[in-house]
């Protein structure tokens, strides 16, 4: 029993006390930011626990949030394990998501269980394609997938603009730009009583055992953590790297993409020119928080949909008010923690030797 114990001691450090460490001291520093403030930390963060899980219909509202991170950080971590940094959820979140609102507008006739799939494939299409084209110069030319997905997320804004700001994909007489409504059969049914909550919980939660089962059991999975710890000895293997590469990125942006498609047709049922607006990032570090383990991904998305829902009830509950945007303090400094286990080691008293530090390279993410 003890050499069990033993044996997955730093597993259980990295991937729990770690995690769970660097969010409590992450509280703890926003707690003196509101000190400094003026303001009553213990009313702050009992009005964001409020805000997130005890107020009406607050954690039904809580878990729509987490839908979307769901799906994002999953794609992300997809990318991580592949040593890829895929900066480009965001715009494969709204180039996703637009692909399937044309699909789901556009195809009528067709009973919700062939338009459901077919919308949420359009949206997996879309985010692929999006990442692709990163995943396409990175593999051909090398050139870095960061640069290439920031500038991406900007074009896909743009497209996105030029599209539904009273482009070929607006909505003729709104008074706010924003596409046509998909069809009734396209969308997403609610599946709690007098709430938003809608059919795409069951789907993100479907999404994480099928991704780990992905990455962990089958060749393509194989492949992609081979090449993600080891490029070169990939190649000696005869994996095709760049194929790898581009197949990696277009996975992870097709995840992103799923994540705009079931929010759109959970929720609006329309997309507009800002819709889903900094997702992406914090898919990051909801990534990292989840050390690019998929059955992590549900938990930590839980707890960044927690912060974004409560931060709102949290300001108006406090006097002074506390700033919704102490929520962005909060993720700052767990995403600092986490990256920096050694801090981590010295405020909590955990053995050093069994931390796993997260190294961000050329490579990407990777617990070292």
């Amino acid at each position: 029993m003890t050499a069990t114990l033993e044996r997955y001691r730093p597993f259980l450090i990295n991937n729990i006390l770690v995690p769970i460490a660097s969010i409590i001291a992450g509280f703890a520093v926003a707690a003196v930011a509101v000190v400094i403030s003026g303001s009553d930390p213990v009313a702050a963060f009992e009005g964001l626990f409020a805000g997130a899980f005890t107020n009406r219909n607050a954690f039904a509202e809580t878990l729509i949030s987490s839908i979307p991170f769901v799906f994002l950080g999953l794609g992300v971590a997809l990318g991580f394990r592949a040593g890829l940094f895929n900066i480009g959820a965001e715009g494969q979140y709204y180039i996703g998501g637009m692909a399937g609102v044309f699909v789901g507008y556009s195809v009528i006739g067709l009973p919700s269980i062939i338009d459901i799939p077919l919308v949420l494939l359009a949206g997996m299409a879309g985010g692929f394609l999006w990442a692709g084209i990163a995943g396409a110069l990175k593999a051909r030319f090398g050139a870095h997938e960061v640069i290439v997905t920031i500038m991406l997320n900007y074009t896909a804004f743009l497209l996105a603009s030029l599209l539904i700001n009273k482009g070929v994909m607006s909505a003729p007489h709104v008074s706010t730009p924003r596409t046509l409504d998909v069809n009734v059969a396209a969308q997403l049914p609610i599946i709690l009583a007098h709430s938003r909550l809608h059919a795409g919980l069951f789907l993100a939660i479907l999404a994480v055992p099928l991704v780990w089962f992905l990455i962990e059991r089958t060749t393509i999975g194989f492949q992609i953590r081979t090449v993600g710890f080891n490029p070169g000895a990939a190649r000696a293997a005869g994996i095709s790297v760049g194929w790898t590469i581009f197949l990696s990125m277009g996975l992870s942006g097709a995840l992103a993409g799923l994540g705009g498609i079931v929010d759109v047709l959970g929720l609006g049922h329309h997309m507009t020119d800002t819709v889903g607006a900094g997702f992406g990032f914090d898919a990051i570090a909801v990534a990292l928080v989840a050390r690019s383990n998929p059955w992590g991904i549900p938990f930590a998305a839980l707890l960044f949909g927690a912060l974004r829902n409560g931060a709102g009830f949290m300001q108006l509950a406090t006097d002074p008010q506390v700033s919704a945007d102490l929520i962005s303090v909060v993720q700052a400094m767990v995403i600092m923690f986490i990256a920096a286990p050694a801090m981590v080691s010295w405020l909590f008293r955990v053995r050093r030797h069994h931390l796993a530090t997260i190294a961000i390279t050329e490579r990407g993410a990777d617990g070292v």
